[in-house]
């Protein structure tokens, strides 16, 4: 059992959250299970994909990088349901991540360039900013 201050998540429930992300993401793409199976060069089968979206298995950690790097528009601790437990993001910047991930691939770019333009401006304002860059 999971817990933190707000809410205590059982092992049965997880598992149905981490399948309906990977359900969701995969619909969102417009690919179905067996497609999923053919983008992972049948790592992962049709049968574990739908083991994973109907909550009765749970992906491994490798599992879940492989998704991630197959849908390529999401994070394996996203798909693993690792960004719900405080602590982790604080609300403003969830917000920020739930904006971005709502976005199309055209917005996501608009995005970025406008967190690096504050950066930069943040930068020569402060004397100094630390933020990594990904590209």
């Amino acid at each position: 059992m999971i817990t933190n201050k707000e809410q205590i998540v059982e092992p049965q429930e997880l598992s149905q959250r981490i399948g309906q992300r990977i359900r969701a993401e995969r619909k969102r793409l417009g690919w179905t299970q067996v497609e999923l199976s053919e983008r992972t060069h049948g790592v992962l089968s049709q049968s574990r994909i739908g083991n994973y979206e109907q909550g009765a298995r749970r992906p491994g950690i490798e599992a879940a990088r492989l998704l991630a790097e197959t849908f390529a528009t999401v994070r394996p601790e996203w798909l693993l349901c690792l960004d719900q437990f405080p602590g982790l993001l604080s609300p403003s910047e969830a917000e920020l991540l739930a904006c971005f991930r709502a976005t199309d691939s055209r917005g996501q770019r608009r995005i970025l360039n406008v967190a690096r333009a504050v950066r930069e401006a943040s930068s020569t304002a402060e004397g100094g900013f630390a933020c990594s860059t990904v590209s």
